[in-house]
């Protein structure tokens, strides 16, 4: 069954060594922690690796994030995949729950999340599937 968290989100962010793409160019390596409230109640480590053009407003981003905590009073750990483009200054996301990561009460854990930065403020949907506990039972 399709169920949806909502809430909001502080972030750290804490930027890493570049790394060596070859020929002097350069990726950019920056680490995320940032602290999950509302249906999402959990703490997470992102790691992103960042490029950018000669265009500007065009750049990409890729990142992997593993979150640990409670998912609607359930517990766990789940990571998930983000791919970031920037084309033009037109923002597209795909966040996903990696399949088969979830731990715990998570496993079995499927998802997408979105994320919209408002005033500065960070905010998350979560559209999300988790089988029923109590259909295990049956």
């Amino acid at each position: 069954m399709q169920k949806q968290a909502k809430g909001g989100f502080e972030v750290k962010r804490t930027p890493q060594d570049a790394l060596d793409a070859g020929d002097g160019a350069q990726i950019g390596h920056v680490r995320f922690d940032k602290r999950f409230h509302g249906a999402l109640d959990a703490t997470s480590v992102v790691h992103m690796l960042a490029v950018g053009t000669d265009v500007p407003g065009s750049a990409a981003y890729v990142a992997i994030e593993r979150i640990a905590g409670t998912l609607d009073g359930r517990s766990g750990i789940f990571l998930a995949q983000h791919n970031g483009t920037l084309d033009r200054g037109q923002a597209t996301l795909s966040l996903t729950v990696v399949p088969d990561s979830g731990t715990g009460e998570l496993a079995s854990l499927r998802g997408r999340m979105a994320i919209d930065i408002v005033d500065g403020a960070h905010f998350y949907t979560f559209d999300y599937e988790l089988p029923d506990p109590a259909a295990d039972r049956d």
